[in-house]
């Protein structure tokens, strides 16, 4: 019998969007920009930096902001449940820096994302990908390795991942993104999309 990978995305799949709710905490509606709105990611991050530098804020301050956010209603017993059933992996564009307190909150799931580079004050001076385009290269690795790859994510930088992997949902995406995709299924509540995956196992 063929095992399975389950692969998630983590900002607006099981916690909240980390940089908007960062723009609200400063009130500064250019950093509300996610993987939703733009799909270079390189573009999104280096306007994010410039941004950062030029109101003077740093890792602390966003961390601080971090330290106030809980997963969304449901997604740790989600979560709990895909663990029970078989493997999850989180592969996330986020940050090691960033992702921690949510772990702690979800339980430590397995995370593959990527590191910030700061300075002694605590400025981000530049990010550092795990490699390029590392939601897909991911699953074709764990398929090269025989697995079965479900996945699910909510934005453009999910749709290589759900691509690659051999089935592939939506979970809580906007309209404009489930339209230009319209291959993968799309839910909005995570016991809809629990039902879907548990016909995939």
């Amino acid at each position: 019998m063929q095992q399975t990978i389950i692969t998630l995305d983590l900002e607006g799949v099981l916690v909240p969007e980390i940089w908007i709710a960062f723009a609200e905490k400063t009130d500064i509606p250019e950093l509300r920009r996610t993987t939703r709105d733009e799909p270079d990611y390189d573009v999104l991050m280096k306007g994010r930096l410039a941004i950062l530098d030029q109101h003077e804020l740093k890792l602390p301050d966003i961390q601080d902001v971090i330290g106030t956010l809980s997963p969304m209603d449901g997604a740790k017993a989600f979560l709990d449940e895909l663990r029970s059933l078989t493997q999850v992996i989180i592969l996330s564009d986020t940050f090691l820096e960033f992702a921690q307190p949510l772990m702690r909150q979800l339980g430590w799931p397995t995370i593959f994302c990527h590191h910030l580079e700061c300075d002694a004050t605590g400025r981000i001076v530049n990010y550092k990908l795990r490699q390029p385009n590392q939601k897909q290269k991911s699953v074709a690795a764990f398929k090269a390795l025989n697995y079965k790859v479900i996945a699910a994510g909510d934005s453009f930088n999910d749709t290589t991942m759900l691509g690659e992997a051999d089935k592939g949902f939506f979970l809580h995406a906007p309209e404009n993104i489930r339209t230009q995709f319209p291959q993968f299924q799309g839910f909005d509540r995570y016991e809809d999309l629990l039902a879907a995956i548990k016909t995939e196992l």
